[in-house]
């Protein structure tokens, strides 16, 4: 099976030039993601596993290392290197991220934020609409909510939405940032299951889980990293 994701000695550090110091996140950090299997990262607090993810999805720059994704035409890319404008191409229709908030306009729809994916990819407004219907009715948010903002909402409805948005379109790969960690357990055992679903129709995912429990009924691979150790540079690499 070839991987759609190999991450190879990737690190990301924050400079803070006014304090003359550098904020490790990750470190060293050598990865696959295959398509059908869930890879789970795990470490203690301060080892940058969203940093992981960021760097992946491109919220964040490396600061060294390569990020190979395998596009669904054959071609490989290196995430670290690419263009904002191939970033942005590859999420509109090949990587998919589900992070720990949601993040919309304040007064559009819930029905509307799950559906955008879809139209983005050239979905009809109608079959759009459908399937989020059919996503947020799984996920159990009420109806009456639908054609309201989830900025009103609690934030268990928030996160059912923000889930229901990253999985409506099934991107190649998906990465999931503490999916369940507002959740009740009906709703976290919904959650499992379209996991489940979505990893026997190919989908590649990589994953962190507020539940180790979860880790154990959803990954095929477990990513362990260490938390890196801090250093303050040279005055002159600061300079640079």
């Amino acid at each position: 099976m070839s991987a759609i994701l190999t991450v190879d000695n990737l690190s990301k550090q924050f400079v803070l030039h006014d304090q003359r110091k550098t904020i490790p996140s990750c470190a060293n950090v050598s990865l696959t993601v295959n398509p059908g299997e869930l890879s789970a990262l795990v470490g203690p607090t301060g080892a940058g596993k969203s940093s992981v993810l960021k760097c992946i999805y491109r919220t964040y720059l490396p600061t060294g290392g390569r990020v190979v994704f395998r596009k669904a035409v054959g071609q490989e890319i290196d995430l670290a290197q690419a263009t904002e404008h191939e970033v942005l191409a590859l999420r509109r229709t090949e990587i998919g991220f589900v992070t720990q908030f949601l993040h919309c306009l304040p007064r559009k729809p819930a029905l509307d934020v799950v559906a955008e994916p879809l139209l983005v990819r050239g979905a009809t407004r109608a079959k759009a609409r459908d399937r989020a219907r059919e996503l947020l009715a799984a996920l159990h948010v009420p109806e009456h909510l639908w054609e309201v903002s989830p900025a009103t909402f609690s934030g268990g409805e928030r996160q059912r939405v923000n889930l229901a948005r990253g999985l409506v379109a099934r991107p190649r790969m998906l990465l999931l940032d503490e999916p369940t960690a507002s959740l009740d357990p009906r709703t976290t055992e919904m959650v499992v299951e379209l996991l489940r679903v979505i990893k026997k129709a190919g989908v590649a995912m990589l994953a962190i889980f507020h539940h180790p429990e979860l880790v154990g009924q959803l990954a095929d691979q477990v990513i362990e990293l260490a938390a890196p150790v801090s250093r303050t540079p040279p005055l002159e690499a600061l300079a640079q």
